[in-house]
């Protein structure tokens, strides 16, 4: 199925305060040069924001991981559960259409959608507060027919208990998740033959917990849980892993110590995965501090190292507006001591070939045009990505 991005777009995104602070620590759970492997929570977490995908949000977040913006859009077109397409302010009626739900009724539910919601799927309700989609196999077979509304399922549905859980949505409440026939959850319709009186609550743990959080409709916020980093936080190291007689492993050959808090060894790091080479990707949010003039000097054998300066001169540019540049890579530009877009401007092949080794990551620099763009930004210019950064 040929999945688009929506016509109408937002100017720009952002991350609330809360869900960027969740986002950055995501970020630190990998090792340097592999923030990419973040994409799929971050998306995740920009749609609970806004309720659907945007193409600002996906390029934002790309720029974050240091990633090709078509490389985030080809994760956020493959998947299913991101949407494309703006969805009803209170739900997205998700609703199942392979065999077990057809046969069960799924057709009835599905008339309901576009009686009550909009004829075509992805459409909103006059109102704006619905929206509907029909999907493939939910696993909920045994409880058919069946439909996710936002983080639950509610199953053995028929037409009058579908329509009367939309009436509950759109007056503002939140109905009951689970089976709508009184099972406990998917035993034989006609009672349960053993383990009998093995049960005394009144909902399975899921729908249990659903209800204590109000949480089939709720998107998350950020103010859920505390942002935990325990592998930031905790200092201690990890335990080693038992295998089945209780004897710890033999380490790895040439396995040394962490390179960094994140627990990352020196032989992982520079492992490389078979097959196709590992992208090269942006620093993004990590542990280690930026180095300064000197250590880069030692670290970047390569090149001839361009002018640079123990502070400011003047205000500071602001280096975000170059492609690829976030918060923690423009701090370790600066720590470089460079400061200025005419500085960068400047740059030799052989310069470039230095900051590269500096910054770690070969062949960024001249992939995303920081020295062709510097150029225009400090003759006062403007370019595609800095006019969406303003």
């Amino acid at each position: 199925m040929l999945r688009r991005l929506h016509h109408t777009q937002p100017e720009s995104f952002a991350f609330t305060p809360a869900n960027l602070e969740w986002a950055q620590a995501q970020i630190t759970k990998y090792p340097e040069g592999r923030q990419a492997s973040a994409i799929i929570p971050l998306l995740w977490r920009a749609q609970e924001q806004e309720g659907w995908l945007t193409r600002p949000a996906i390029e934002h977040i790309a720029g974050m991981l240091g990633m090709a913006y078509i490389r985030a859009l080809e994760v956020a077109t493959f998947y299913f559960m991101f949407q494309l397409q703006p969805v009803g302010s209170v739900a997205h009626i998700q609703v199942c259409g392979t065999t077990s739900c057809l046969i069960c009724g799924a057709e009835d539910l599905i008339g309901i959608c576009r009686e009550r919601i909009a004829p075509a799927p992805h459409a909103l309700s006059a109102d704006g507060k619905f929206s509907w989609e029909e999907l493939e196999c939910l696993g909920a077979c045994s409880n058919a027919p069946v439909v996710q509304i936002g983080k639950d399922y509610y199953e053995d549905l028929t037409a009058e208990k579908f329509n009367r859980i939309l009436d509950e949505l759109a007056a503002g409440r939140v109905p009951v998740p689970g089976p709508q026939n009184g099972r406990f959850t998917s035993e034989p319709k006609a009672g349960l033959s053993s383990l009998e009186g093995a049960r005394d609550e009144a909902h399975n743990a899921s729908v249990a917990l659903a209800l204590s959080l109000g949480d089939t409709i709720k998107r998350i916020d950020g103010t859920e849980v505390p942002i935990l980093t325990p592998w930031l936080d905790s200092g201690k190291p990890a335990k080693p892993k038992s295998t089945r007689k209780g004897v710890a492993p033999e380490p790895k050959p040439s396995a040394g110590q962490p390179v960094d808090e994140t627990g990352v060894t020196e032989q992982e790091a520079r492992a490389k995965p078979k097959g196709h080479p590992a992208p090269e990707v942006a620093s993004a949010p990590v542990v280690e501090p930026a180095k300064s003039g000197e250590e880069a000097a030692a670290a970047s054998p390569e090149g001839q190292a361009p002018r640079l300066l123990a502070s400011a001169e003047g205000t500071p540019d602001n280096l975000q507006k170059l492609k690829g540049v976030g918060p923690k890579l423009e701090q370790k530009l600066n720590a470089l001591g460079i400061w200025h877009f005419r500085q960068i401007a400047a740059w030799t092949d052989a310069e470039v070939a230095w900051v590269d080794g500096a910054l770690n990551f070969k062949g960024r620099i001249a992939r995303d045009g920081w020295v062709e763009h510097a150029r225009v930004l400090a003759a006062g210019g403007g370019t595609e990505f800095s006019s969406r950064q303003d």
